[in-house]
């Protein structure tokens, strides 16, 4: 329920990369505006208090060294325990909507027995290996269909490696004998807005070896009913090996 309040998503969801972006926005936009209002008002009150060389009102309550507002009346006691009030009601609601926010994240969307796709990530030195459900293995670049889960579940083959794409906001360790789970997705709006054919780099983010800064890859995202024939592909005599070159598949064409 938490879920379809924050993320006012009904029966849909949405991408890890588009709920950091929203998560980003709002810590932005919230700190620009508050700390606006505290640095105008802190200066609107230096002005207003400056020392102008002549004797100070009879009713002016100036603050005094070690003073605590007790909250039993008076201005100063108003005032910071207004301002405590506010920041707590801010604090509290950042909190909670994050909290929730990365929950849905965490667990990823519900989508029921539709459309989820498991692939095995295996890190090696120096590189990556998926492996599909079908049994079928690509090496150095992932081929997935646009406006699916993408489930991912990531192991080494030898030392510790870490799997991630910055762009897709998915980060997982690669340790020999263990799996971590993670999942992303991307729309086809992404995909048509790349030409018909989306790519993101894969990076290692874990010191491995020599060869750890050219330990990349490549997560290509094509539409569904390309990726679909091109999957079908994958289980003739000749679909094990590996097709780097997706672009015909993206064409229309199956990789041989």
């Amino acid at each position: 329920m938490i879920d379809t309040v924050i993320l006012q998503q009904g029966t849909g969801w949405r991408a890890q990369a588009e709920v950091f972006d929203e998560i980003f926005f709002v810590f932005l936009a919230l700190g620009t505006l508050i700390g606006t209002i505290v640095i105008s008002y802190t200066l609107w009150n230096v002005y207003k208090y400056r020392d102008d060389g002549g004797e100070p009102k009879d009713d002016f309550d100036a603050p005094v060294v070690g003073e605590l507002p007790t909250g039993q009346g008076g201005p100063k006691a108003k005032k910071l325990f207004l301002s405590f009030g506010l920041s707590a009601i801010v604090v509290i609601s950042l909190v909670v909507y994050a909290y929730g926010i990365l929950l849905y994240v965490e667990e990823g969307p519900d989508t029921g027995d539709e459309g989820d796709i498991e692939i095995l990530v295996e890190g090696y030195q120096f590189g990556w290996e998926y492996e599909y459900p079908n049994g079928h293995t690509e090496t150095g670049e992932m081929i997935v269909p646009a406006d699916q889960r993408i489930d991912i579940e990531v192991t080494s083959r030898d030392v510790w490696h870490n799997f991630g794409s910055s762009e897709l906001r998915i980060k997982s360790d690669a340790i020999p004998g263990e799996t971590s789970s993670n999942w992303f997705s991307v729309s086809s709006e992404e995909v048509e807005a790349q030409g018909g054919e989306a790519t993101y780099m894969v990076e290692c983010f874990e010191l491995c070896g020599s060869g750890h800064s050219a330990m990349k890859g490549q997560i290509t995202v094509i539409p569904q009913d390309e990726w679909e024939e091109w999957y079908a592909g994958t289980g003739s005599e000749n679909g094990t090996e590996n097709s780097s070159n997706i672009g015909g598949a993206a064409a229309g064409g199956v990789p041989a």
